[in-house]
């Protein structure tokens, strides 16, 4: 019974010892993260075919490197996080994790995290550690101060696609910049719809996420001013002015169906002024990104 119980104790340890690596890592959002980084890669191979070495590469830095912002931010805001519903839960601000051990763990995945990337190239390695650093030490701080924080946020938001592309090329030019547009214009609409439905929340913690400070019509206005934004400089490589990232005439019409969608949510947020419509747009928006990156790769290998 004794040895029973000491199993059972060990096996427990374990797990929450996962759960909280998963927690302090944001995993849900550390692998979209990497799907969208191959995502970028899938659209940047050439001729020679895709390289599964740089790709697996790609994929554990990407983890490695989201998994330390996240680890940073929640050392930072772990007295704030203790605030909130939502956040007081997460292993350093519920105090099943030291800071320490938090410490130790974001700084071994940023090192792991960029010599990682270093492997696949410098110019990778380079955004990755850019990305890192925005969210950490600039994001995270403003915060608490001003809305315009999350301005800054979608700096290191959009990085991922882009990478990917990258990570395939060793190059830098407009059809990176393209895909970082892309995925920059569409965390406005995904982020303010979080920070709508999440208000009172993170009004606990002192945090500044909507445009205007207020669930109101200029918020919503906005959110539906970035989305028209977003579907636009995503079918912008229909016009042939984006080098080697092309798409299809059939693919931009089904990326703008997609985006109509989208917009829709966008207006019945307007239109209603509710948690309700802030949350689907929300799941309205993590669709949108997901689906145009699948179109995008599939187009390019039909």
């Amino acid at each position: 019974m004794k040895t029973a119980l000491n199993t059972l104790k060990k096996t427990y340890s374990l797990a929450s010892i996962i759960e909280d690596f998963k927690q302090l890592t944001k995993v849900g959002l550390a692998i979209s993260v990497v799907f969208s980084s191959l995502a970028g890669y899938m659209l940047g191979v050439g001729a020679e075919g895709v390289n599964f070495k740089v790709l697996a590469l790609l994929a554990i830095g990407g983890y490695f490197m989201v998994g330390a912002s996240n680890a940073f931010n929640q050392i930072i805001e772990r007295d704030l996080d203790a605030l909130m519903d939502r956040t007081k839960n997460r292993p350093v601000a519920s105090g099943r994790m030291s800071v320490n051990v938090a410490f130790i763990i974001a700084a071994t995945l940023t090192i792991l995290g960029i010599a990682t990337l270093y492997i696949v190239n410098e110019k990778t390695a380079m955004f990755g550690a850019i990305s890192i650093f925005l969210y950490t030490c600039v994001y995270t701080p403003l915060k608490t101060k001003t809305p315009l924080a999350v301005f800054i946020g979608a700096l290191p938001g959009a990085i991922p696609f882009m990478l990917g592309w990258v990570a395939a090329t060793d190059d830098f030019g407009i059809e990176p910049g393209t895909l970082f547009m892309i995925q920059f214009f569409w965390q406005f609409p995904h982020f303010w719809a979080i920070g709508w439905f999440l208000f009172d929340d993170y009004k606990k913690g002192g945090f500044f996420m909507l445009p205007t400070g207020k669930k109101n019509k200029a918020t919503a206005l906005q959110i539906i001013m970035y989305t028209i934004w977003l579907i636009l400089v995503s079918i912008f490589p229909a016009t042939g002015l984006t080098g080697a990232l092309s798409l299809s005439i059939p693919a931009a019409v089904l990326i703008f169906i997609i985006g109509i969608g989208l917009l829709y949510y966008g207006v019945r947020l307007y239109q209603k002024m509710d948690n309700k419509s802030a949350k689907a747009l929300m799941l309205a928006s993590v669709a949108y990104i997901t689906l145009i990156q699948i179109v995008f790769v599939v187009d390019k290998f039909i």
